[in-house]
């Protein structure tokens, strides 16, 4: 299977050139002007078109069962959608329960997507509690599952967080392994008091779930990890960092010499928190944690990206129904339902509104539409934050994230004169809304190759589930 994309206007985290590309056996075999290719090769003319590294998403949930519910996509419905907007390899994070063991759930999470993923994919093996197996089980991860990044929860209280004494024998592991720890900051302590006081206070509604975790609790969260990263030399990656405040505590703490990344999520980038407060229970749209903030703190996200403060954006794809899930937090008792989608008769509240908005689509699109369209960042801050920082940050470049001979034929062919509106109608999630209902884009991948297979082609699906690989990584040390 060969492929060869003419006139292609490469772009990637670094240089900006023209030339044709040549695909052979799913990897990059040659690239420079006027590429002789075997017979029957494919050609595609990306003339006036950009030529991007295939993107990477390196936190979705597509396997969840969360909050007495289970996420709405399968590897089917998630990593077609990733493919629809440009996105070719996926890193989910596995989530087990604390009464899991962490090397049987990485087991069962890889289980769920093979032979149904679409595109590429990996995993950040979760760890919900440290006990005196835990150390076998993280090696076993690292050494036979090629798994190489975990993920802790400082947050969810009695479901996913664990305690500092978990949290220290978990960093030091990790670290011993040549393995990074990507973590959800926030104080679980702080967020279940507040909670608290908000219900008894009759505050109810999805508005109050802000000010249930707000800024200064985040910033605790990525305090505290960075105090014990630095006391056990641990490398860890902060996921969707949503405040100025937690950017900037990260950052002092790589001053220090601390090995720190950043992520951010898109959701971030593009709504506040004015949207939680829409009425007729529409916030609960936007429940996330942590959550979206105010304005200035999405214009300072824009900067940090501009400077190279943060690495990488991300969704925390998490996509449960609105009609349905989303109603087991409504505080009317003749709206509000229990687990199985039936009423319940009696009030909820905010706090049991599953967390997530479904976004693995519209990322790319977004990060184009409201980024380099608007002039806020350029295309190579675009390439390195969706694409190249996650390749480098979790061992997979250059063979993803990048345009360079011998790495995967993982290629978007962008048309930046595109224009069209996002929509639940249209969209491949398995969600019944989205969040960023009838906004207008500018931009979208036309074609998109995953080790040279063309799996969309001018805008359409055309791929086949199961062509998705595991992507074994290896230790740093």
């Amino acid at each position: 299977m060969s492929l060869v994309i003419r006139n292609a206007d490469i772009v990637t985290a670094t240089r900006r050139f023209t030339a044709d590309i040549l695909c052979e056996n799913g990897i990059i075999t040659a690239i420079g002007p006027d590429l002789s290719a075997p017979p029957e090769t494919e050609e595609i003319d990306a003339t006036g078109r950009y030529v991007f590294p295939g993107f990477i998403d390196p936190h979705v949930h597509i396997h969840l069962p969360f909050m007495g519910t289970h996420a709405k996509d399968d590897w089917t419905t998630g990593s077609k959608a990733a493919l629809m907007g440009g996105t070719t390899t996926l890193i989910e994070m596995c989530c087990p329960s604390r009464s899991e063991d962490p090397l049987e759930a990485i087991r069962l999470w890889k289980s769920k997507a093979a032979g149904k993923a679409s595109c590429d994919y990996t995993f950040h093996a979760g760890i919900t509690r440290f006990d005196d197996s835990t150390a076998a089980a993280m090696q076993a991860i690292v050494e036979t599952e090629s798994i190489t990044s975990f993920k802790v929860f400082l947050a969810y209280k009695g479901a996913f967080g664990i305690d500092d004494t978990e949290l220290y024998h978990t960093l030091a592991t990790a670290s011993g392994l040549g393995a990074i720890v990507t973590a959800h900051c926030e104080n679980a302590e702080l967020i279940a008091e507040t909670q608290k006081d908000l219900v008894a206070a009759g505050k109810l509604g999805p508005e109050w779930h802000e000010p249930s975790r707000p800024v200064r609790v985040e910033t605790e969260g990525c305090h505290h990890l960075m105090t014990f990263a630095e006391m056990t030399g641990a490398e860890v990656y902060v996921v969707h960092t949503s405040c100025r405040e937690a950017v900037e505590v990260i950052l002092a703490a790589k001053g220090r010499g601390v090995k720190a990344s950043i992520e951010t999520v898109a959701p971030y980038l593009t709504l506040d928190h004015s949207h939680a407060a829409l009425p007729d229970f529409e916030g609960a749209k936007y429940v996330m944690s942590p959550p979206i903030r105010s304005v200035e703190h999405q214009d300072f996200l824009w900067d940090a990206l501009r400077q190279g403060w943060i690495d990488t954006v991300a969704t925390d794809h998490a996509p449960f129904d609105f009609a349905t899930q989303k109603h087991m937090g409504h505080p009317d008792p003749e709206k509000a339902v229990d687990a199985e989608f039936h009423p319940t008769g009696k009030a909820a509240n905010f706090t049991l509104i599953p967390n997530g908005i479904p976004s693995v689509e519209e990322r790319v699109k977004l990060l184009y539409s409201q980024g380099v369209a608007t002039g806020r960042i350029d295309l190579h801050t675009f390439v390195r934050t969706a694409s190249t920082r996650a390749a480098e940050v979790f061992g997979l470049h250059p063979r993803k994230g990048d345009i360079v001979i011998g790495g995967d034929a993982d290629l978007v062919i962008w048309d930046p004169a595109w224009t069209g509106t996002i929509s639940a109608a249209t969209h491949s999630m398995a969600t019944d809304y989205s969040a960023w209902e009838g906004w207008e884009i500018t931009g979208r991948a036309e074609t998109v190759t995953v080790r040279g297979r063309v799996m969309v082609r001018e805008g359409r699906w055309c791929g086949e589930a199961g062509w998705g690989c595991f992507l074994e990584r290896s230790a740093t040390t």
